[in-house]
């Protein structure tokens, strides 16, 4: 197992642009433009928004955001492994580093939208085996697109993270 190097931030490096504009070329490739919510590089500088990088040495191996919506809810954005680390860990770790950041702000719940169909099989895989669950559109997001799928994960209040018990 790889042990990666996870940190904030401020998408200034090319390497990072660029993961993003894949992540964003991706998007338009399975997905129609009304379905798209994808954040390209100036809305993941927005305040609000905490935005990670996960390096094996000097190599990028995944990104993520953590996106506020309100004191008690975070959303899960933007999150892509480079093609490179597919299947090796990096989209786990990154995952859980940020499933542990929204704990540490005392967030009750992260939510995130992914896309629908064959393209999104392995994130959905990775979102349900540790512990999202479906749930219905949340924040500004639209019912009724086929395109969109929401998912969920309770992280519990202080008394259950004290207790162990999620």
């Amino acid at each position: 197992m790889i042990a990666y190097r996870i940190e904030e931030d401020d998408l200034t490096r090319e390497v990072v642009r660029a993961l993003v504009a894949l992540h964003l070329d991706a998007m338009h490739e399975h997905s129609p433009p009304e379905s798209i919510h994808a954040l390209p590089v100036e809305h993941l500088r927005a305040p609000g928004v905490s935005f990670y990088t996960a390096w094996d040495g000097e190599t990028l191996a995944a990104m993520g955001a953590l996106k506020q919506l309100d004191p008690r809810h975070g959303e899960l954005k933007s999150m892509r492994a480079s093609p490179a680390y597919r299947g090796k860990g990096a989209g786990r770790a990154m995952l859980r580093h940020l499933i542990a950041e929204a704990r540490a702000r005392g967030y009750a719940r992260v939510s995130l939208e992914t896309g629908s169909g064959e393209a999104f099989e392995p994130a959905l895989g990775l979102y349900a085996s540790e512990g999202f669950v479906e749930c219905g559109p949340f924040a500004d997001y639209r019912a009724g697109d086929p395109f969109s799928r929401f998912l969920t994960l309770d992280i519990g209040t202080k008394e259950k993270r004290r207790s162990g018990r999620y």
